[in-house]
């Protein structure tokens, strides 16, 4: 009895042993789980792969450290590493989620962009419209954040326009004409690799009783991957879909007049063929 009193201890000590052996087998387990979950709601990551590399090996470090000390101090320190190891697993921080950042590229084409479409009646014929925009270097004559357009070949054309000054001032990118029925429709996009994506149409119907040109304008931009949303606020200087439609209305009254006016008032341009002369 007393031999068995005796071999309690040691048997409670083999079973701390063993215990001690646990952690790194109990985070394996739970970097499993967390991969699977990981790929379960990619959707919710907002954390890029370098960052995310960066907080797996600090967090391995810091767990690690922890695990050695064996105190408070410790367990603090494994909480923090554990944390990030975690924030780089899954691939989601909270703080960023707070504050409404982003750095996975995965996310940048669903959340940071921004879409409009509008329609509105020109009293003007479908052949004289088309063939104004088919021109794209007519279209910063009375888009406002679009710096200049330049066409090159084969339905290819150079994109600028105005960015934040920390971006160096303005973007650039080439677009391709991918859909183009005279008089009808016109669909183009930014070809792979651009600096940002682009993608736009624009229809044209006859209007009933002869009252012109129904015209509707779809437009997409998102901005570089991991860009943050503001990106496109200060793209476009003011509320993205109210900047496109004030846009369009410009469109529309050089179509209609001849002419646009500017933010004082003062006639821009006069529309002359295909193209616009500055007054």
């Amino acid at each position: 009895m007393a031999k068995s009193t005796r071999n309690r201890p040691a048997s409670t000590r083999e079973s701390n042993a063993r215990q001690t052996n646990r952690p790194p087998q109990i985070v394996q387990t739970v970097e499993q789980s967390v991969q699977q979950l990981n790929g379960r709601s990619s959707g919710l990551q907002n954390v890029g792969n370098p960052e995310r590399a960066i907080s797996i090996a600090a967090g391995a470090i810091l767990a690690a450290l922890g695990l050695r000390r064996r105190d408070a101090t410790g367990v603090f320190i494994a909480g923090v590493g554990s944390a990030l190891a975690f924030r780089g697993i899954t691939g989601h921080c909270s703080l960023y989620q707070a504050l409404g950042a982003n750095t996975c590229p995965c996310d940048a084409d669903r959340d940071d962009g921004v879409e409009v479409s509008a329609s509105f009646l020109i009293n003007k014929p479908a052949e004289v419209l088309y063939s104004f925009w088919r021109h794209f270097e007519n279209l910063p004559k009375f888009m406002s954040h679009l710096e200049s357009v330049s066409e090159l070949d084969r339905g290819r054309s150079h994109w600028v326009a105005n960015a934040p000054a920390i971006y160096g001032g303005k973007v650039e990118w080439d677009a391709e004409i991918t859909a183009d029925e005279p008089n009808k429709l016109i669909r183009w996009r930014s070809l792979p690799g651009a600096d940002i994506e682009h993608r736009g149409s624009i229809q044209f119907t006859k209007a009933l009783g002869d009252r012109g040109t129904n015209v509707r304008v779809e437009m997409e931009y998102r901005p570089p991957a991991g860009k943050l949303g503001q990106w496109i606020a200060k793209l476009f200087h003011e509320e993205p879909k109210q900047q496109i439609h004030d846009d369009l209305r410009r469109f529309k009254r050089l179509m209609e007049a001849g002419d646009i006016l500017t933010i004082v008032g003062q006639p821009r341009g006069t529309c002359t063929g295909h193209g616009v002369r500055e007054s």
